[in-house]
Formats: structure tokens, sequence, C-alpha cells
């Protein structure tokens, strides 16, 4: 494994398990997999809803917390200061451990600073090892980096070969910020596993596509975190540190990119405004509950 020193001296290694999509149901086993084939860093957010399983696989798992990289994301309608610290807390709990090796805000959008300061105050604390953001385009990056206490250590974006974020890595660097890559195929949109650049350099060294893309995004200084629930595609994913990608490589997976987002755009205002409707909308649904458990 290839670990990255992030700039408050914490390790993190290079490649972790995400769980985004990883149903409660399966998602215990799913951890317990990617453990079995070797991964120590994990990763899920209060939003997927399943950190009380991902807790129940580390216990279970017998490995010692101190060899797992823990990281957890906490939702937006947790931001503000005194929510967002309520809110990790819990997430503690439910992730059954006393202290978080990197907490990231999940979204660039409500009262952002309040909840950064209850990040800055838990880590103070010894809650949080180190914090950082996610989905935090270039402008709000370098903003957050130049005001805060705490530079982040992390800015989790999207980044795959169709999207390369060339000016964000540049960013990054200056900074001292580290990016991690949540979506590092895409999720297949385009066709990406298809690629007959990708197909031609796997064939090379014997390797999938998709072992070529974690291949260049680890080269190109980038963490990455692949789901997959069948162990055997852990597997694949793991299996990435026995061979490098030349410099021709890297400039015909330079070509591919389109420079645009497979998903969608955090500056849409209509997509902030669904990111608003989802808030209320949970929380509604936060407030019937509480009032069918006071019945």
């Amino acid at each position: 494994m290839k670990y990255v020193t992030l700039n408050n001296g914490v390790q993190m290694p290079m490649l972790g398990y995400g769980v985004y999509q990883v149903t409660k149901d399966e998602c215990e086993r799913c951890v317990l997999d990617a453990l079995k084939v070797g991964y120590r860093s994990i990763d899920t957010a209060q939003s997927y809803f399943n950190e009380e399983e991902v807790g129940n696989a580390l216990i279970k798992s017998g490995i010692p917390r101190e060899e797992i990289f823990l990281t957890t994301k906490v939702w937006i309608e947790h931001y503000g200061y005194d929510e967002c610290r309520a809110s990790v807390l819990e997430s503690l709990r439910k992730l059954k451990t006393n202290y978080l090796d990197l907490c990231l805000l999940h979204q660039p959008f409500s009262d952002v600073y309040g909840a950064y300061r209850a990040l800055e105050d838990l880590m103070a604390e010894g809650k949080i090892r180190a914090i950082g953001i996610s989905n935090f385009y270039v402008d709000r990056m370098v903003d957050i980096a130049s005001f805060a206490r705490v530079k982040p250590a992390v800015n989790q974006i999207e980044i795959h070969p169709h999207h390369q974020q060339n000016e964000q890595l540049e960013w990054a660097n200056k900074y001292g910020i580290q990016l991690e890559a949540w979506a590092p195929f895409g999720e297949g949109r385009g066709g990406m596993f298809e690629l007959p650049e990708l197909k031609a350099i796997g064939k090379k060294y014997g390797k999938t596509p998709a072992q070529v893309m974690l291949r260049w995004h680890i080269q190109r200084g980038i963490v990455v975190i692949p789901k997959s629930t069948h162990i055997e595609r852990m597997e694949e994913n793991f299996n990435i540190f026995d061979f490098e990608l030349t410099a021709e490589d890297m400039e015909a997976i330079a070509s591919l990119d389109k420079n645009q987002s497979s998903f969608f755009s955090h500056t849409n205002p209509n997509m902030v405004e669904w990111f608003c409707k989802m808030v209320e909308e949970r929380k509604k649904q936060h407030d019937s509950s509480k009032e069918k458990k006071a019945w």
C-alpha cells in the first residue's frame, strides 16, 4: 500500500474502500470482505445511512482500530456549529469508535463555516485526526483554506478520465490540500470501461481498464476509494501496485479529458435548490419521527 502524508502529518492510504450506495443489508459483509482483501481505509458518510454497519464490521474484523483509516462526512442538514458537533458525536457512536481519522463537510452549501469551526474544535479535542471538505470547487476551496483556523487536509471531489480536474489539482497542490476521487471510474458513465485507450494500455500490463484508471489517479497523487459489492472486484481494484504507467500512457489518458462533470454542477441554481429541498424533506421526516416517538 502507498500512503500520502496530509498537511498535518497524518498518513492516509492512497487506496481505500468506499461504501456509497452500498445498502444497509450488504454493507457489513462488504466492509468485512474489503478488510479481508487488505483494504485499511474505509470511507462512509452520514448521508449513506450505513455508518452503523461499517462500525459493526470494524468491530467484527478484529483488526486493531489504529490500523484502519476511517472517514465519514457531515451532511448539510447538520451544518452550523452545534448541529455539526452533535452529528459527529452521533457518527462516532454509530461507528463504535472514539475518534475519526478524517471528517469532511460533504457539500459546499448552508452554514459551512459554522460547521467547519465545529470540526476544528473536535480536532483540537482529539476526536478527529484530520478535517476537510468535499465537493468544494476551486474558489470555495481556496476561500476556506485562506480563512479557516485549520487548513483542510483533503478535498474529496469528482475526478475520473472524463473529468480530470487539472485546475483543481494545481490549486490543491499550491495550498497543500490532498485531492480524493469519489468516483474514480465515473461510475462507468460515457462507456468508461470500454474506452479503447484504456483497454490498449491495460493489455500491455495484463490489467483491466479499472486497474489502469486507479493507477492513473495514484500516479497523479490522487487518493481513490472505489466501491464494489463483489470481493473479486475488490481484489482487482486492490492489485494496482505491481505496475507503473509510462509518460506516454499518462498522456493518452490525459487526452480523454472532457473537462466537465459526468453527474451535475454544484454551481447550477436548480441543483442547489434540489439539495435545499432534500434537506427540508429530511427535516420533516425527522420531526415526524420525533412526534411518533413522543406518542
